[in-house]
């Protein structure tokens, strides 16, 4: 007669599943965290203390918002507001050059779908040097 207890079998952990969502967790950090965010508009701002240093021979191509949203691209009003009538006055004012400077002059209260629109148009065109003006501030005495 045999009085000792039966030995139980102790439970084995299966790792299979825990080793899958590791795994998948690892593929998820690593595909999640590997995208570049490159914008496709390269701006420059102006700081505003300082003074312009570019030649004023440069052609540059100056496009201006007025506070109620209207498009002037070289002191000429753009018929419209659409971004297909912006884009034929940024090229006849452009012609074939894509290397000009875009001087982009908004109003302080323009809204903000205009300057957008604006950067919108200009990078479709090829444009990337773009940069926004700026007053300088008045010295107090």
């Amino acid at each position: 007669m045999n009085l000792r207890p039966q030995r139980k079998e102790s439970p084995e952990l299966n790792l299979t599943p825990l080793i899958d969502v590791v795994f998948l967790l690892l593929i998820f950090f690593m595909v999640s965290t590997t995208f570049d965010k490159e914008s496709r508009i390269k701006v420059e701002l102006p700081q505003a203390a300082t003074q312009d240093e570019r030649d004023k021979n440069d052609t540059i191509l100056d496009i201006t918002i007025d506070a109620k949203g209207r498009f002037y691209v070289n002191q000429n009003e753009v018929i419209n507001t659409e971004i297909s009538t912006l884009m034929g006055a940024i090229e006849k004012a452009a012609s074939d050059k894509r290397d000009l400077p875009v001087i982009i002059s908004a109003d302080a209260n323009t809204p903000h779908h205009s300057v957008i629109k604006v950067m919108d148009a200009a990078s479709q065109l090829g444009f990337v040097n773009m940069t926004f003006a700026a007053r300088q501030p008045v010295e107090k005495k």
